[in-house]
């Protein structure tokens, strides 16, 4: 990270000078408020207290950034906003829904409001920034990385419609990814300095920061529930880069794994078929080639893996409630 925005973010916040001068836990006041306050204060220690996005976000604001507190234990929580967790430099130790999650200097951690977050004292070398994120913030970055299946999507989906399916964090392993570090450090930038359009800039930026997420499957880390998403976007990923001929039969070798447990939890994970994730793919495909080439619908149907032209009509035309000539010319035209 650029070493004057590592000083602004490790600087001692007048929170931490109160734990450093004596304070022994963190000061909830500056983190909810009403009778959420007083039915923390009563509950025992062990339970979790709600920080609300009320106090934390200035009235109107979708997105903010705070440095992590450092030097004291921070107790079982939850929020109700979308956290995103970038450490800067050193470590920082989560306990999230039953797992232990280090986070090291490079990488990310995304939680939902879902998320049940305990954090372990943090020294002074250990910066860590906060990005604090309403839900419809994520629109930008939804449209952008379009209606194929993947993770992240489900992700954004699960938040913005606040439903317990989806995993409740994300922990990526992206410190040696150049793109990644850059676009956060972009939107670190922009929010720490008065940049004018910094709403529209980061929701963009977030957006290219998914989308390039998308592609590194294999920096998610080994939970319990990371297995499975390991798993998922391993398979999204052949797919995306092999949709023209990509054989489940290739893949399961590839992975070592029988293909019909593979089928399986396919099946389980995403609740739809490789074949149907597979077309999804490939219509999606199909649908930009006819918006950005000149391509023949016959060339379109087998660029995208498709040597039955007839099938690819009434495939495309399910889907799309129009063929793919008028597809092209109503979308065109726009």
């Amino acid at each position: 990270m650029n070493q004057e925005m590592l000083e602004r973010l490790s600087v001692i916040t007048e929170e931490e000078r109160e734990i450093l001068n004596g304070r022994t836990e963190i000061d909830r006041t500056r983190y909810t408020k009403g009778d959420e306050l007083i039915t923390s204060r009563r509950t025992e220690v062990r339970e979790a207290f709600h920080i609300d996005s009320g106090k934390m976000l200035e009235h109107g604001k979708l997105i903010r950034i705070r440095p992590h507190t450092r030097f004291v234990h921070f107790p079982k929580h939850k929020h109700n906003y979308i956290e995103v967790i970038y450490m800067c430099k050193g470590e920082t130790t989560h306990m999230i829904d039953g797992e232990t999650v280090i986070l090291r200097t490079g990488e990310l951690l995304f939680l939902n409001q879902h998320a049940t977050q305990e954090i372990l004292p943090a020294g002074e070398g250990d910066v860590a920034v906060n990005f604090i994120i309403l839900p419809e913030f994520f629109d930008t970055a939804f449209e952008m990385m379009g209606e194929e299946e993947n993770l992240l999507r489900d992700f954004l989906v699960g938040c913005l419609c606040n439903d317990t399916r989806y995993a409740s964090f994300l922990h990526f392993k992206v410190a040696d990814v150049l793109p990644v570090q850059n676009l956060v450090e972009n939107m670190v930038w922009t929010l720490l300095n008065d940049q004018p359009n910094k709403r529209s800039i980061n929701q963009v930026t977030m957006g290219l920061l998914f989308l390039q997420l998308m592609h590194y499957t294999d920096k998610i880390s080994h939970t319990r529930e990371g297995f499975d998403q390991r798993l998922i976007f391993q398979v999204l990923g052949y797919i995306d880069e092999n949709y023209r001929d990509g054989e489940l039969t290739e893949l399961s070798s590839m992975l070592g794994y029988d293909i019909y447990w593979l089928s399986r939890m396919v099946k389980r994970l995403t609740g739809r078929t490789y074949k149907e994730l597979l077309q999804i793919k490939r219509l999606n495909q199909a649908a930009f080639l006819l918006l950005n080439t000149r391509l023949a619908v016959a060339d379109v149907a087998l660029a995208v893996g498709y040597d039955n032209t007839s099938y690819f009509y009434r495939i495309f035309k399910a889907r799309y409630q129009m063929s793919p000539k008028e597809y092209r010319k109503n979308n065109r035209a726009l």
